[in-house]
Parts: C-alpha cells; sequence; structure tokens
C-alpha cells in the first residue's frame, strides 16, 4: 500500500515542475506552518517611536534600479549636493533584522534556507512573501525602514567621510535597468542629473578597480522569455549595461 503525502500539482504546469526540482534537490519550497504565523503577525505600520530613532531620508530622492521581471527591491541610492561643494551618496539596503529577530522562527528558517534560490519565472524565497516581496522592498511611494551607508564624497570621487545609520527611506521612482540606461544615453528624464553623475562616479570607481587588479566576473548571461503558462518562446542573451554596473559599483 502506498500513502499519498503530498501533491505537487498539475502534471506539465511550470509551478509543479519547479516544486519537483525543489524536492529533487531537497529545497524547502513550503513554510512552516509557525513561520507563516509569525510573518502574519508582523504589523505592517512603522512605529512613530521606531522612526525617531532613525535616520529620516524620506524627503531625499531615493531610488532603485533593478532588472525589469524583478520581484523585489531590497537596495536603493540616493544623492544629495552639500553646501561644501561635496556630494553625499546613500547606499540604502533593506533592514530584514528590524523583523526578523534572533532565533525567532523566521530566522531559524531563513538559516535552514541560507538564501533565495531563482528559477526561470520563479522563485523560492528565503523569507515568507510578506517580508520579501512587501514590508522589506523598497517599493516606491512607501516608507521602508534600512540600513545605509552614508558617503561624504568629493565631485571627483574622493570619499572624505561616510557612516553607518538605520534610516527610514521613502522611494521616489523605481526604474528598470533598461529606462536609466535610456537615462545615462540620452542625457534626460526622472531624476536625470543624479543618475548622470553617479553612473560618472561609479565608472571612476570601476576604472580604479580595474587598475588595481580586480576581477572582472561579468560573463555573458541567458534570459528566458515565457508566455502566460511559463513555456518558453524565446532565449536572449542579457546586455550588460552601465546601469547594471552603476549599481553593482555602489554595492
Amino acid at each position: 500500500e502506498g500513502e499519498v503525502i503530498d501533491v505537487l500539482g498539475k502534471s506539465g504546469s511550470h509551478d509543479t515542475q519547479v516544486i519537483s526540482i525543489a524536492r529533487e534537490f531537497s529545497l524547502q519550497y513550503k513554510f512552516p506552518n509557525p513561520v507563516n504565523a509569525e510573518a502574519d503577525r508582523i504589523d505592517n505600520i512603522i512605529s512613530k517611536e521606531e522612526i525617531k530613532t532613525r535616520l529620516d531620508y524620506r524627503d531625499k530622492n531615493v531610488f532603485t534600479i533593478d532588472p525589469e521581471d524583478a520581484k523585489d527591491f531590497d537596495d536603493a541610492l540616493s544623492l544629495e549636493r552639500l553646501q561644501n561643494g561635496n556630494l553625499s551618496i546613500g547606499i540604502h539596503i533593506a533592514d530584514v533584522s528590524h523583523y526578523v529577530k534572533k532565533d525567532s522562527s523566521l530566522d531559524k528558517e531563513a538559516l535552514i534556507r541560507g538564501n533565495s534560490v531563482y528559477f526561470v519565472g520563479k522563485v523560492i524565497p528565503m523569507l515568507p512573501e510578506k517580508l520579501s516581496n512587501q514590508i522589506c522592498s523598497l517599493v516606491p511611494n512607501e516608507d521602508r525602514l534600512t540600513y545605509s551607508v552614508i558617503l561624504e564624497m568629493t565631485p571627483r570621487g574622493k570619499i572624505i567621510d561616510y557612516s553607518i545609520n538605520k534610516t527610514i527611506i521613502n522611494s521616489k521612482r523605481r526604474f528598470t535597468y533598461e529606462e536609466a540606461q535610456r537615462v545615462i544615453d540620452e542625457g534626460k528624464g526622472d531624476l536625470a542629473d543624479d543618475i548622470l553623475l553617479l553612473n560618472k562616479i561609479a565608472q571612476q570607481f570601476r576604472k580604479k578597480r580595474m587598475h588595481e587588479g580586480s576581477f572582472d566576473f561579468i560573463s555573458p548571461e541567458v534570459k528566458f522569455k515565457l508566455d502566460e503558462n511559463g513555456v518558453p518562446i524565446d532565449i536572449l542573451i542579457k546586455q550588460t549595461m552601465q546601469s547594471n554596473m552603476l549599481i553593482e559599483e555602489y554595492m
């Protein structure tokens, strides 16, 4: 006799195939009930008391640049021109640690998983969707808690000072790599002055890094175009653009 212990889904469907691959390689694709329950208890509202403890960047021009098909946005940049002629560059990372406490069910499950696993058209996240795609995703026009490195830098790219702060941001714009690249190529568009200056400095950083012997890990990357049923209909070679390297350089 055999007992059905799990139903993966309809044979041949995209989701079922992803789940079967996950099972084959012992990847956790379902979150245990205590983990989901703990995530559900997290409050979406940021308290006034928490905001008071943080550096407030909500009025700054903070923006994200990510792939067109990105489901979550975990890093952002900002640029401010200081009265002394220098620049204040903010490098902002989602503050997941505010919500995932040490030795909690969420923390222990994340430790088991180690990282998110990306398939074509699907991701098995390290944290439940309420965290990974919602309150820890730096979506536009929403207050989000972040950790930030704030650099003071000359216009020529020399770092004068830096600090690491707990911050709160509100992203003003979500760019895709292609949209940011059009701003770089055409010299106009949303936040064009900020993007052009950040890109110029990033190029200086990269040139200096390569001159000092850094490795260049860029290699051709394949992208699969899927139809509405998750079936591949085209294969494309991703083009590495300046907008890709802009984000990578600051991170």
